[in-house]
């Protein structure tokens, strides 16, 4: 029995040998590299970084910087481009939901003056795909392209909530994997509440005095293809402010209309 295992193993271990493709393989790992860094990183510190030598990375390199994913800012050091970012942005599903999503989010920021962004799920994380300032400039706001924490925040839990059970737990194993101090017993608990009210409404956890409001994207089957949140920034010199039931019923009704363009399932929640 032991033997026929070690056969199966070393029967898959080469057929992956055969359709493995290492100079591939080695420029996504200078991509993957570079996305990390903050700052330019010289050839020779990609090539520590990945357990190589220079001379195996060098062509790679100046491949990728002729085909534009990676431009060389000075004599030695590189940096990504935004052409991942911009080809991301060209696949039609994500295409699609921003060019619905954006003229509902701009209405929503100037209805409320509150910032507002659309998030995805992506790999026990969350991306920030889009994100409208609150026009007067002042308030709370992500960056576009930043990564969010699934588990602790609303726009996380609302893409686990409206899953299918089976999403739901890998995404929740993924998540804890990346944060394992995030890991929360009552999580299940706290995701069938949301899909019984269909939106999350919590203090942030993370920014004093915020206040977190999000509602899903949904696709036909009814599950979340993105998170439509507004970070809810008091302003204590504004005495018509939108109080946090005004933001969550317009919020609601944002993510409805989004959802409808998409060609979604629209879900009416039980209380806003």
């Amino acid at each position: 029995m032991e033997d026929k295992l070690m056969v199966a193993v070393s029967t898959a271990e080469a057929e992956r040998r055969i359709y493995s493709a290492p100079a591939l393989e080695k420029g996504l790992d200078i991509l993957e590299i570079l996305c990390r860094s903050e700052s330019p990183l010289s050839q020779k510190e990609i090539a520590k970084k990945l357990g190589r030598s220079v001379g195996e990375i060098y062509r790679m390199v100046n491949c990728l910087v002729d085909r534009n994913y990676v431009s060389q800012v000075d004599e030695s050091s590189y940096t990504i481009t935004t052409k991942m970012f911009e080809l991301s942005h060209i696949n039609p599903p994500t295409h699609r939901l921003l060019f619905e999503a954006m003229p509902v989010m701009e209405r929503l920021a100037k209805e409320l003056d509150q910032s507002c962004h659309l998030t995805v799920y992506s790999q026990g994380k969350q991306l920030v795909l889009a994100k409208v300032d609150a026009p007067s400039g002042m308030g709370f706001s992500v960056r576009t392209g930043s990564e969010l924490d699934v588990l602790i925040s609303a726009s996380g839990r609302v893409l686990l909530a409206f899953q299918s059970a089976e999403t739901t737990g890998l995404w929740i194993e993924e998540s804890v994997q990346r944060r394992p101090e995030q890991s929360d017993p009552q999580i299940g608990a706290i995701l069938n509440t949301i899909r019984k009210i269909g939106y999350e409404s919590i203090p942030s956890v993370q920014v004093r005095g915020l206040y977190a409001v999000s509602f899903p994207i949904l696709d036909t089957q009814g599950r979340a293809l993105a998170a439509l949140t507004v970070p809810y920034a008091e302003r204590i010199d504004q005495h018509q402010r939108k109080s946090i039931p005004e933001v969550t019923a317009a919020l609601g009704s944002a993510a409805r209309v989004v959802s409808e363009k998409v060609g979604g399932s629209v879900r009416r929640t039980l209380s806003v």
